[in-house]
């Protein structure tokens, strides 16, 4: 059987540093779309350096994205490139649009002229569900999104339908609802409060600020869910799959089960500061991942307190390991 080459857009990022894991051993070559840039942000994929292949281009340059498909030829190219910070895109809307919607067209038409027998994974986002019509959401739900972010995965969505059925590519969409671990962004919640617990724990800070602590969320963890995207292109027909846990939690939950673990009365340390409300709250999301169950074989592996535990403890180890690092000596 021939060696597989699949091309991840976004691997510096939390889902392609676990993606990129995941296909290096089952034995693909694995190429890198990265953008040129004058520092350059490789701590996620440090470990697999000497494995991949990294390549230059831009999502908001179609010639750039034609060119690394015509050097790299890929069977397989997953999408998980994006403005992905909710809040960032209020502040960058235009860009965020640029990125996460247009940036799907031309990667897409580039795909469609260059190599396209190539399988297309683009990733969607529970936040297209945004104000819920119905709950939990399936991949019939209907999309109210609540955020410039949302809307441009809506767009990015639909593009993959379009291109699917226009083209006859193999194109698929994972809706996948929030995943996590420690090698997510310090800017995202579940990251805060981690890394909140550890340096209150260390003795580095004494309070933690934090948002809506009522907002529910579907949390997961991102090793299991990139397995989720292979196996969407794995399969006959290209389909669409919402992929989450069927469970909901709150940030006052996350935050519980964090501070405990580390030994700590979240109570005395949380403040509720209304500078980290949403402009349009997302109050519930929450997937029946029953399709991915059954038509993929997928089931997720790290339960919800499993995750908030690994996390804790990977923020509290990296810390001390920078406080404990070595010193310099004294002339």
């Amino acid at each position: 059987m021939a060696k597989k080459t699949a091309l991840i857009t976004g691997i510096t990022g939390q889902d392609g540093s676990y993606l990129a894991e995941l296909l290096l051993d089952k034995g693909y070559t694995v190429c890198g779309m990265v953008r040129r840039s004058s520092t350059e942000n490789f701590q996620r994929i440090e470990h697999l350096r000497d494995r991949l292949e990294l390549c230059q281009a831009d999502l908001l340059d179609q010639t750039s994205i034609a060119q690394v498909l015509e050097k790299v030829r890929p069977d397989e190219v997953y999408n998980l490139a994006a403005m992905s910070f909710v809040p960032t895109s209020w502040a960058q809307p235009v860009l965020t649009a640029e990125f996460t919607a247009v940036g799907v067209t031309r990667l897409l038409d580039a795909i469609r002229q260059v190599c396209p027998s190539a399988r297309f994974y683009q990733a969607s986002s529970s936040e297209m569900f945004g104000k819920v019509r119905e709950t939990p959401q399936r991949e019939s739900t209907p999309f109210y999104p609540r955020s410039p972010y949302g809307v441009a995965k809506v767009y990015g969505h639909y593009l993959t339908v379009n291109y699917r059925e226009s083209y006859r590519l193999f194109a698929c969409s994972g809706i996948l609802f929030n995943h996590e671990s420690p090698r997510r962004g310090l800017e995202f919640v579940t990251r805060k409060i981690t890394d909140g617990v550890a340096r209150i724990k260390l003795g580095l800070a004494q309070e933690l600020r934090l948002g809506n602590l009522q907002a529910k969320r579907d949390w997961g963890y991102a090793g299991d869910y990139v397995r989720a995207m292979w196996l969407m292109l794995q399969q006959d027909e290209a389909e669409d799959y919402v992929v989450g846990t069927g469970e909901t939690h709150s940030v006052e939950e996350f935050v519980h089960i964090a501070f405990d673990h580390a030994g700590l009365d979240w109570q005395k340390h949380v403040v509720v500061d209304p500078q980290f409300y949403r402009p349009a709250e997302v109050d519930l999301l929450l997937a029946d991942p029953a399709k991915a169950h059954e038509g993929l074989g997928w089931k997720r592996e790290v339960s919800f307190g499993q995750l908030v535990r690994m996390m804790v403890d990977s923020d509290i180890a990296a810390l001390s390991r920078t406080m404990n690092g070595p010193r310099r000596k004294v002339a």
